[in-house]
């Protein structure tokens, strides 16, 4: 599967976003997604994950309450919703698949994923 994340911008403290990672080839009912973000000279982290089943993780305390993850399998897309940005939620985010049996839970190592899109820079202003 190939990933193509989009979305980001240059936006100001209190706004919002939404990324969209959109997957290739015939279907991505089978993937767990994870979104992970790495900001200027430090290590990627994640952010969150959701489940082939659409259970979420947030992974991240400084996000919950402002980001919300979903995916659309009929779309082939898993979003990041971002409100009430901070300029400490710049960073680059990547979304990241990796095909799973089970239908509950998603990896939270950046080495259990396979496939990667390759990122798309989100920049918050203060």
């Amino acid at each position: 599967v190939q990933l193509q994340a989009s979305g980001g911008g240059l936006v100001q403290a209190g706004g919002s976003l939404r990324l969209s990672c959109a997957a290739s080839g015939p279907s991505y009912s089978r993937y767990a997604t994870g979104w992970f973000r790495q900001a200027p000279g430090k290590e990627r982290e994640l952010v969150g994950r959701i489940s082939r089943s659409g259970d979420i993780t947030y992974d991240l305390d400084s996000v919950k309450g402002r980001f919300t993850i979903s995916r659309d399998n009929a779309k082939k897309t898993v979003y990041l919703q971002m409100n009430s940005l901070k300029p400490e939620d710049t960073a680059v985010y990547y979304c990241a698949a990796k095909s799973t049996i089970l239908s509950v839970g998603a990896p939270s190592a950046p080495s259990e994923y396979p496939y990667w899109g390759q990122g798309t820079l989100v920049t918050v202003s203060s």
